[in-house]
């Protein structure tokens, strides 16, 4: 019995040792799918701090996966219309899509859009892991919202198959995207300024005009499959109590009548902690459909003129890095419920004052192993299980992935600076650098370079993390870059 045993064993050995030969001879190989994970009517609205039910629809929220498998290397992108990924979620998303497709977990990155019509899941998500009493209605939600990303990730894995993939870069030149940040006459720095005021001296910083691309074209035909894009904008430009992808789903519609009906449009929000849709010298905003068509016809007009990539090369490599938490004090802590509570019952409260007020909730519950709040009883998003009780610092994931000589794309937590996004893409040794801002963890919130700590105001007093920590993700970006160019060069 023993000796059959064995020879089982040693055949199943074999059989395992020629399936991974097998695949190591593939070559790359990539697989693009995507699932609904559109939340029903009556569930939470994110984007405010206020809570608001939605009442209908205007366009389907989707979880997009993009995978890449080249022999033992695997790694996973799934994009989902969400307006952030609470870290619990990708913990759970992660270690399911791992369990079912083989790609080591720290391969898998779960990306946000940050759609401000998207649901106010992480209260919900924090009762249903904590098996504590919730609606129904929610309960199955969070079940849909959980499986949603696995099945994107794990149908992408089962298409996965060799691709002709073809990068570049299109630069948009209608104006649709706008530093908001303004530097005053007094020295100091306003959010959400008009040209017309006579105090504004100029923008605070840049924009970045470049829309990052990938194509996965079907290797035998060369028909379009997939389009990763990437460009650093905002996304609030729906408003009312509807669901809605944002201007995404204008540029997939743009691309489809195109390319193609089943062509996947995978759209992943570059760096514009500090950038969005209102231009400053208007009266009137841009419209939602106006900015994704006119992105969408940018990039189907750059299509034809992508390049190749060169060589097949896959790489995957994450490194944890612990940002330093801003604290919360326990009068500090006192006075945030006491003004939510005012907030809450319709009175007035100063803007800035119930931003703080709402982040220090959280912050005293990452920091503090017994927090001075009850913390689920204040607040709706922020809410973690993962990160209860953390202490002086967050830790948080930076993903890089490399294909071949050209490509990298770059993944990373919170609402992240234009500027520090520009630093990795200036310094990266990669023709297309793609950073993809929201990744697995927004319990940063914002994420400002050092020098905007100085002038202040609105991503900065929402930001959860001290100084210096934008720059510490832009270090470990390029040790990651530059590791993977140099295992290149030396294969």
């Amino acid at each position: 019995m023993l000796f059959v045993s064995r020879c089982l064993v040693f055949c199943c050995l074999c059989l395992l040792s020629l399936v991974s030969a097998a695949h190591a001879g593939d070559g790359l190989q990539v697989g693009v799918a995507e699932t609904d994970i559109t939340p029903p009517v009556g569930f939470p609205m994110a984007g405010y701090y206020h809570e608001r039910l939605a009442e209908g629809q205007i366009d389907p929220l989707q979880a997009k996966a993009i995978v890449f498998r080249e022999g033992e290397t695997a790694g996973a992108l799934v994009v989902c219309d969400l307006i952030g990924i609470a870290t619990d979620l990708s913990k759970e998303v992660r270690r399911l899509a791992a369990e079912k497709t083989g790609i080591p977990a720290e391969n898998i990155v779960l990306a946000a859009t940050h759609s401000h019509t998207a649901p106010d899941y992480m209260k919900e998500l924090y009762l249903y892991l904590g098996k504590e009493k919730q609606q129904p209605l929610r309960a199955e939600y969070i079940q849909k919202l959980i499986n949603g990303p696995v099945e994107a990730v794990v149908a992408a894995n089962k298409a996965a198959k060799p691709a002709q993939l073809e990068t570049g870069a299109a630069v948009q030149k209608t104006p649709v995207a706008f530093n908001r940040r303004f530097v005053m006459k007094d020295g100091s720095v306003k959010t959400w300024q008009s040209l017309k005021n006579p105090n504004v001296i100029r923008a605070a910083g840049p924009i970045d005009p470049r829309i990052e691309l990938l194509a996965i074209k079907n290797a035998k035909d060369g028909s379009y499959e997939g389009v990763l894009s990437n460009f650093a904008l905002h996304l609030d430009t729906v408003g009312g109590t509807r669901w809605s992808a944002d201007y995404p789903f204008f540029i997939q519609e743009t691309l489809r009548e195109t390319l193609g009906k089943d062509v996947i449009s995978i759209f992943g929000t570059g760096c514009c902690g500090d950038i969005n849709h209102s231009n400053p010298s208007a009266s009137v905003r841009n419209k939602v459909d106006f900015i994704g068509n006119s992105l969408g016809e940018t990039i189907t007009a750059e299509l034809p003129k992508l390049e190749p990539v060169k060589g097949t090369g896959l790489t995957v490599q994450s490194q944890v890095v612990d940002l330093p938490l801003q604290d919360a004090s326990q009068p500090e802590v006192q006075r945030s419920i006491e003004l939510l509570k005012v907030a809450r019952a319709g009175g007035k409260v100063d803007f800035f004052e119930h931003v703080t007020a709402y982040k220090k909730m959280i912050l005293d519950q990452m920091r503090h192993k017994k927090p001075y709040a009850e913390t689920d009883q204040h607040i709706t998003w922020g809410l973690s299980r993962s990160l209860a009780g953390i202490g002086a610092t967050l830790p948080v994931d930076v993903t890089v992935m490399t294909i071949g000589e050209d490509v990298a794309i770059v993944c990373l937590p919170g609402e992240v600076f234009v500027e520090l996004g520009l630093a990795i893409k200036q310094a990266s040794p990669f023709k297309t650098t793609i950073i993809v801002e929201l990744s697995n963890a927004v319990e940063t919130i914002y994420i400002p370079h050092r020098a905007a700590y100085a002038g202040g105001s609105y991503e900065v007093t929402n930001s959860n993390l001290l100084p210096g920590s934008g720059e510490m993700l832009v270090e470990a970006s390029l040790r990651l870059l530059r590791q993977a160019a140099a295992e290149k060069r030396a294969d």
